[in-house]
């Protein structure tokens, strides 16, 4: 039928998330969370198994402007519409925005940290993100015949602007394994912006803070998480460049891969929850849909604009 395996597996797992999984949840959900969490990065480990180093490459500085465009201005709208516009707290605001503009959940656990966010305000970021992540896992291919993009800039494309990695390589790999290739490759570029995305919104809001009560408290310093599945992804891609692996070991390692992938996107259709979903409230989920459409129709232009515009440099 044209799909993939990764888009059965977060379908049928949200179908079980709001019928039979409630009930077996106590005895299940340390298999669930490592699913959706160990096993995710350890499939976008192995995912660099399939991308060399030539194909990095291939990604250009077009695409690290892209990517720099994208978390920036994400990132800041989130910040001014939701605090400005829809009267949200800072923190509510911030968490949505780390979690559409980098990474989705992942950004959000991370900058939990730096904020010193309450639980329900995560909870309520990391509903959204995950929500609006897998609705543009399904939106993005039916998008590809009308945008008029090769394979490889419709994977730009997708890199750049869907929220969960495991997301990004279901959206791409509906339209085909050249597209997941440079699309996982953008995600990833992204996803190793994290770090100094902290560092900075840490120093941000330690002047802010110094600014609002003149007084600095030594205790505030920096704290992030590094990304090190990042670093460890590009690790596979090198073994896969210089070809140390047999061609059938790296064929039956990329087979596991897919499976792993396919666990962890069934674990993230498990803990996707419409009951989760109302208690965010209507206000964070309209933040969270308005940072969508302006990644889909912004991260279009964006992505139409900087290849043209650094051609002609």
């Amino acid at each position: 039928m044209g799909l993939s395996a990764l888009t059965v597996s977060v379908a049928l797992g949200i179908i079980g998330g709001n019928t039979f999984f409630p009930a077996i949840a106590t005895r299940t959900a340390r298999g669930v969370d490592f699913s959706r969490s160990t096993l995710l990065r350890a499939g976008i480990v192995l995912y660099g198994l399939r991308i060399t180093f030539q194909q990095i490459i291939g990604v250009g500085w077009a695409g690290v402007v892209i990517d720099l465009i994208m978390l920036t201005s994400t990132f800041l709208l989130a910040v001014a519409i939701g605090t400005r516009l829809l009267k949200l707290d800072r923190d509510t605001a911030v968490l949505i925005g780390a979690g559409s503009a980098i990474c989705g959940a992942a950004a959000v656990v991370a900058t939990e940290p730096v904020v010193r966010a309450q639980a329900h305000k995560v909870s309520t970021a990391v509903a959204t993100v995950v929500v609006f992540g897998t609705t543009a896992m399904f939106v993005y291919p039916l998008l590809y015949p009308v945008l008029a993009m090769s394979q490889n800039a419709y994977g730009l494309f997708v890199g750049s602007t869907v929220h969960e990695v495991a997301h990004v390589v279901a959206a791409a790999r509906s339209v085909s394994d050249g597209a997941a290739s440079t699309a996982v490759v953008e995600k990833m570029l992204r996803v190793m912006m994290l770090a100094p995305f902290l560092v900075i919104l840490s120093g941000t809001l330690r002047r802010a803070q110094e600014t609002t009560t003149h007084v600095q408290d030594r205790h505030t310093g920096p704290r992030f998480t590094i990304p090190w599945f990042a670093v460890l992804f590009i690790a596979a891609s090198g073994i896969n460049s210089l070809h140390v692996l047999p061609n059938a070991w790296t064929a039956a390692l990329v087979q596991f891969d897919t499976l792993i992938l396919a666990t962890a996107m069934a674990a993230l259709g498990l803990r996707t929850r419409v009951s989760a979903i109302r208690r965010a409230g209507a206000r964070p989920l309209l933040l969270a849909a308005m940072l969508s459409g302006f990644l889909v129709l912004g991260g279009y232009a964006v992505n139409r604009a900087v290849p043209l515009l650094l051609l002609h440099l």
